[in-house]
């Protein structure tokens, strides 16, 4: 029978679903792809925060310079971690997610400089220690293949989501522990693989820096799921994780001096839905749009709202006060 991880498909995933997926709609992705100092400031991020998670303790400046093969000084066990994952990361779309031998050569540009496995599955038991403690005790070594198999195949077949079947593969694969180092950047790595596969904006997005900075209730929302024998709980907050990603995250550059200025000089006398403000702007991506322009001018008062005693009427619009 085929293997079915445990989960439960919750009314707050299907919601999260739901509000990560109108996100996605929102953000133009051509701007994204037209915009390579963008892409290489998120790709800098994303190395950052995974390895960071680890343990390594190189910066963004110290990171963007490996990138560009200036010498850094630092731990050349830390460096080598950086270019592995810079590595993984450049070939990252050319992979599919289902396939055990893309999932073994990942693993082996991540971690070829580091470990003499580096492409293969460990051979011996291990546990995951945090702070002294033994926290998770991995399935043992001559499960492993199997259990990959399993799990990969379950990718391949399943019709969930793939917001869901990323969340799920990400806690499976943790669960499963398969190499004797860098799982946790591996399911990252393969996470964010599985996500691009169903949108593109997603091989641009710093989602590993959003989980860096949430640390413990990342590690917290693992060790939930084991006790529960059932990644529900994960899933919840790599949803959520992913939402924040997205909210946070700017891209399109816009290189604006007076936000401000600018959406007062395309407003008139009458009042302008948000919608309609950011067409006039030039702006396609909603997050940076009430960030940069809308919520300075109503903090500035130099606009006013249509429903001011409800700020988040779905009816809001919005005009130039007289004075201004």
């Amino acid at each position: 029978m085929p293997y079915q991880p445990p989960y439960t498909i919750t009314s707050k995933i299907l919601s999260l679903v739901a509000q990560i997926s109108e996100a996605v709609a929102g953000v133009n992705l051509v701007e994204i792809q037209n915009s390579p100092m963008l892409r290489r400031q998120n790709r800098i991020k994303t190395i950052t925060g995974t390895l960071a998670i680890e343990g390594n303790t190189l910066n963004l400046d110290q990171v963007s310079a490996i990138i560009e093969g200036k010498p850094v000084r630092g731990s050349q066990k830390e460096i080598a971690e950086v270019r592995g994952a810079i590595k993984a990361y450049e070939a990252l779309a050319q992979y599919q997610a289902h396939s055990m031998d893309d999932l073994l050569g990942a693993h082996q540009k991540m971690t070829e400089e580091i470990l003499p496995d580096a492409g293969r599955f460990r051979i011996n038991n291990v546990g995951v220690h945090k702070g002294g403690k033994v926290i998770h005790v991995a399935p043992q070594a001559d499960r492993v293949k199997a259990l990959m198999k399993e799990l990969l195949c379950w990718l391949k077949q399943t019709d969930d989501h793939p917001l869901i079947r990323s969340c799920v593969f990400h806690y499976e694969f943790e669960f499963i522990h398969p190499f004797s180092d860098g799982n946790g950047r591996m399911g990252r790595l393969w996470q964010t693989l599985i996500l691009g596969q169903w949108r593109e904006l997603f091989y641009s997005l710093p989602i590993e820096n959003t989980i860096k900075n949430n640390q413990k209730a990342y590690y917290s929302a693992l060790v939930s799921a084991d006790d529960n024998a059932d990644s529900t709980v994960f899933i919840e907050f790599m949803l959520r994780i992913i939402l924040a990603s997205i909210e946070t995250s700017d891209p399109v550059t816009d290189p604006v001096t007076d936000p401000v200025g600018k959406l007062l000089s395309v407003m008139g006398d009458g009042y302008l839905s948000s919608a309609q403000i950011m067409a006039k702007v030039g702006l396609s991506h909603k997050p940076t749009f009430r960030k940069n322009y809308l919520l300075p001018a109503l903090k500035q008062g130099v606009i006013s709202m249509s429903y001011p005693d409800i700020p988040n009427s779905p009816k809001q619009k919005y005009k130039k006060k007289l004075n201004t």
